[in-house]
């Protein structure tokens, strides 16, 4: 086949956007709402804490403190602000088998997007489950050797970001393409980030977010984009993807959104099944806990250890990528949360000999479950030869084990709390604070109790 037959063709992001265009359903929008309200959550945790100054100085750069202009929410740095925040404390949420995070990426362009344009609450929500639909496909084809290398947010939030904004601008499906093509030539993400203590990751969300953006504004002014982007003779899957599989880019599904899980910690995916078992074991446990424990193994799938296996992490952002601590937090304190992963806590001397006890091991039956399937087995043996064992299969929050309604407000709640958020700052709801205090605001009036600067 001459590369004219192939260009004759349909491609893949053609299909793609022709799928996209399909009805969203009010089911569809209120999964898209609570998706929304928990990365709300999330990035104003994030926003918080001690990294919300320096992304705020990064995002707003010579204009901060200089421009008025940054008091309007519309401003672009209240957008590439946020869309540095939403994976920050590894609270987002993620889909297993496409081994994506798109509430970080999708939400700060929807926002952003109705902030500017004052488009409706069914408009917004429906570019979230197309937003979603999108980075969670294109995850799936990209085949478990790009993820070796590879941060599939932000390789694959591109497309999901320019999904949200060409439906938002009303984009048909020939320009939709084009976005999304233009989007993936712009593909990018190492996963050298996580190997060395850095602040990388919020980067790669904040630069998916604003390069599919970019990528819509520029189909909507007559711009184009090479089609065959992902299967082309120089496309991404050439590229990047050694295994990809692109029919999973097409398969016939409900919107993807409804496969996305939410995460109950603010730590690593791939330790919540062991942070649920240990959970459970901690009530059979005799008191005192670490006096009765001599031995803690935790068998689990391959990417698990090869993303969380840290005996002696040194900071919170190695705390939340260690098996090895937060299952011994879970056991010792049983809550894992903010405090779990402050220096206090990495420093505890109980916590630091509880972590040496703990040994990693990959299980072969859990591991061809993955990435369908995250799970761990747990399993302690006491001072006295007895030995306690829990297995979970999934992780809380996984279609398998939903978060039920309540659960998921108290969460929210206790993020917006913990982030200073007021109690009427809390009650807005999801979609209405598209449009009202960017996080921003609501970080310095929460702490300082002050209008922002500039």
């Amino acid at each position: 086949m001459t590369d004219a037959d192939t260009h004759a063709r349909p491609s893949l992001l053609q299909h793609l956007a022709v799928l996209l265009a399909r009805p969203v359903e009010d089911a569809d929008r209120a999964r898209a709402a609570t998706h929304l309200s928990y990365w709300r959550g999330s990035a104003a945790l994030a926003a918080a804490g001690a990294m919300g100054e320096p992304l705020w100085q990064a995002a707003a750069g010579a204009e901060w403190g200089a421009d008025q202009t940054l008091a309007d929410a519309r401003h672009p740095a209240h957008f590439q602000y946020e869309a540095s925040l939403g994976s920050l404390y590894e609270i987002d949420d993620t889909h297993r088998a496409a081994l994506v995070h798109p509430g970080p990426v999708v939400m700060p362009v929807a926002r952003h997007l109705a902030r500017s344009t004052g488009a409706s609450e069914h408009l917004v929500l429906d570019a979230i489950v197309r937003g979603y639909d999108a980075m969670i496909r294109l995850g799936q084809a990209m085949g478990p050797s790009h993820y070796a290398l590879w941060h599939n947010t932000a390789t694959c939030g591109n497309v999901g970001a320019a999904a949200t904004a060409a439906s938002l601008l009303g984009l048909d499906a020939t320009r939709t393409a084009h976005a999304l093509a233009l989007a993936v030539t712009r593909a990018s993400g190492l996963w050298q980030i996580r190997l060395e203590p850095c602040d990388g990751k919020a980067w790669h969300t904040s630069q998916a977010a604003q390069t599919g953006l970019q990528a819509a504004w520029m189909a909507h002014a007559g711009l184009q984009g090479p089609a065959h982007a992902l299967e082309g003779e120089k496309g991404m899957f050439a590229a990047m993807c050694p295994d990809a599989r692109p029919r999973a880019l097409l398969a016939e599904a409900p919107w993807k959104i409804h496969e996305t899980s939410l995460k109950p910690w603010p730590a690593c995916r791939h330790a919540h099944p062991a942070i649920a078992a240990a959970l459970r074991l901690r009530g059979q446990l005799p008191a005192p806990v670490t006096q009765q424990i001599a031995r803690i193994d935790v068998h689990t799938y391959a990417d698990a250890l090869a993303f969380c296996d840290r005996t002696h992490p040194a900071t919170p952002l190695q705390a939340r990528f260690s098996l090895q601590h937060t299952v011994a937090a879970a056991l010792l304190w049983g809550e894992v949360w903010m405090p779990t992963f402050e220096p206090a806590a990495i420093g505890d001397a109980t916590c630091t000999a509880l972590r040496a006890r703990v040994a990693l091991h990959t299980d072969a039956e859990i591991n061809a479950r993955y990435p369908a399937h995250f799970g761990a087995s747990v399993s302690i043996e006491l001072a006295d030869g007895t030995r306690l064992n829990e297995t979970a299969h999934d992780a809380p929050g996984d279609p398998e084990m939903p978060i039920d309604d309540h659960a998921l407000r108290h969460l929210v709640d206790r993020m917006l709390h913990d982030a200073g958020w007021t109690h009427a700052m809390r009650d807005a709801g999801p979609v209405s604070s598209c449009t009202d205090l960017p996080l921003r605001t609501a970080y310095i009036m929460g702490f300082n109790g002050t209008a922002p600067r500039g």
